[in-house]
């Protein structure tokens, strides 16, 4: 039976956490300063940021938000990410309404650590020109109090002097606060850069995203925008204008987004953040970004007169795993057609022929692997690991085999065969080290011998499984039946790489 517990505690929070105000490029409000919240004092020493919205916007106790946030991540899927997440793009309202989207940015990374989390966020009660960096004191929520990287937030404020310190800003922002939850309960060991933007107009965006960029360094970082959508129209004219902001983050347009914010195409209160923090990961290394959930609050209410939109995003740099060998993509189509013809020659009990081809780079001797993959999951995979054969014989060869003498599957049958798809890694020839700290991960498989034992990883499998080279020596290890540590302890290690192309490609 499903528990209700956590819906109920979130169903008695306001309306008020529906929404927030939206004018694009300056803050939300020019109201009066909110001093809701606020600091252990005003003097100068270290001052904690109270929670303001606790109780409201989340549960007010540490038990009932552990079960809130951990009920909401559990059910998050989001879509599987190819490559690094560098930035996140958050909704903001009470969770009861935005906090299942949220959800499924931060499963991205639940159980990652960063250097620090720098929180991009629009202020909503106060007006003031620039940016501000909360340096002077930790955060609080219920479940704990949340450490400022100190150093980090004075690199951001020393780099442009648009970047102050404006308390008031940040004393009753429910934008910022909302995140902090869900970042204690997916990342280790929290370091928070907490900064919210008075301005948002895009001169100022790329301001502040420079300053972001010069001052991170060589610092694992993750960049959080925060941002609700569209605010009180029908359902569907939300969902056409909350498309167009999806629209542009996808395609990587924050130019496009600045010019149809103010051009009033479509709306978000956290425009200037997902510009900003668009801008910075940019810089930092992303090339994609991947829309990950989005709702109104129509979806949850059942009320589709006035609704409020909210997505959350991922900002990728994506994996480049392996390297180029020169095949060219006809070449490569040939070569995957080789393993099926292979393959369903094989399975159907037809006489298998040598291939043949013209190609200097097919009948160059190399060791390659053939994986097969069916519904996603491994089926079977099997190589040579030296230049035996021609490659193009090499690749006829071990796709059969994969199909048929995988010891850890059955063999394939011909009611499969549309089922399966096929992956192929030509390598390049093995190289012995002596220093692990040679091997890059995405670009290098290991191989290692110790005794009469070894043991194989192709490049992809650490990249997959988001191993640091430490960790794909142990699973290599254990791959060959050894202890994790073995490659401590006088195994030969030796690293290669591969060209790697597929049928989904």
């Amino acid at each position: 039976m499903e528990d209700r517990s956590v819906t109920r505690g979130l169903l008695r929070f306001s309306l008020t956490v529906l929404v927030c105000v939206i004018i694009p490029f300056t803050a939300c409000s020019k109201g009066e300063n909110t001093q809701e919240g606020g600091s252990a004092d005003m003097d100068g020493a270290a001052k904690v940021r109270e929670p303001a919205v606790a109780g409201s916007f989340y549960p007010g106790t540490e038990q009932a938000l552990k079960e809130a946030v951990s009920d909401m991540l559990s059910k998050a899927q989001p879509p599987d990410i190819d490559g690094r997440v560098i930035g996140l793009i958050s909704p903001h309202a009470g969770y009861m309404y935005s906090g299942q989207v949220a959800a499924h940015a931060y499963r991205l990374v639940e159980g990652m650590t960063y250097d620090a989390v720098v929180v991009v966020a629009p202020s909503h009660h106060v007006y003031f020109e620039g940016s501000s960096v909360y340096s002077e004191g930790p955060y609080r929520t219920p479940l704990g109090v949340i450490d400022i990287h100190t150093a980090l937030a004075q690199a951001i404020m020393n780099a442009d002097d648009s970047i102050i310190l404006n308390r008031e800003a940040h004393l009753g922002e429910h934008s910022l606060e909302v995140q902090l939850p869900f970042l204690q309960m997916t990342v280790s060991d929290l370091k928070l850069v907490p900064i919210v933007m008075g301005d948002q107009s895009p001169a100022n965006c790329k301001r502040l995203a420079e300053a972001i960029v010069a001052s991170v360094g060589d610092k694992k970082v993750l960049l959080v925008a925060s941002t609700d959508l569209s605010h009180f129209h029908a359902y569907d004219e939300a969902v056409r204008l909350d498309r167009l902001v999806m629209d542009r983050v996808t395609t990587y347009d924050y130019e496009g987004l600045a010019e149809d914010l103010r051009t009033h195409k479509c709306e978000a209160c956290g425009g200037g953040p997902i510009m900003t923090v668009m801008m910075a990961a940019r810089r930092l290394g992303a090339s994609k970004a991947v829309n990950l959930a989005y709702a109104n609050s129509g979806d949850v209410t059942g009320d589709r007169s006035r609704v409020v939109g909210y997505f959350a995003a991922a900002l990728v740099e994506e994996a480049s795993i392996g390297v180029d060998l020169g095949l060219m993509e006809e070449e490569k189509t040939l070569l995957l057609e080789i393993a099926r013809s292979a393959i369903e020659a094989k399975i159907r009990g037809e006489t298998v022929t040598e291939p043949q081809a013209d190609s200097p780079n097919l009948n160059e001797k190399r060791g390659a692997f053939v994986t097969l993959t069916k519904h996603g999951q491994l089926r079977g995979c099997i190589g040579h690991i030296r230049g035996m054969y021609p490659l193009c014989n090499t690749i006829s060869r071990m796709a059969m085999a994969a199909a048929t003498e995988d010891p850890r599957f059955p063999p394939m049958t011909a009611g499969e065969l549309d089922e399966i798809s096929i992956e192929i890694s030509v390598m390049t020839p093995l190289r012995k080290i002596t220093d692990p700290e040679e091997i890059e991960v995405g670009k290098h498989g290991i191989y290692i011998e110790k005794g009469y034992k070894s043991g194989l990883l192709l490049p992809q499998v650490a990249a997959d499984y988001g191993w640091d080279r430490y960790e794909f020596l142990d699973h290599t290890c254990m791959k060959a039946g050894l202890p994790g540590g073995c490659w401590r302890q006088g195994a030969d290690i030796q690293i290669f790489s591969a060209q790697i192309f597929g049928e989904d490609e």
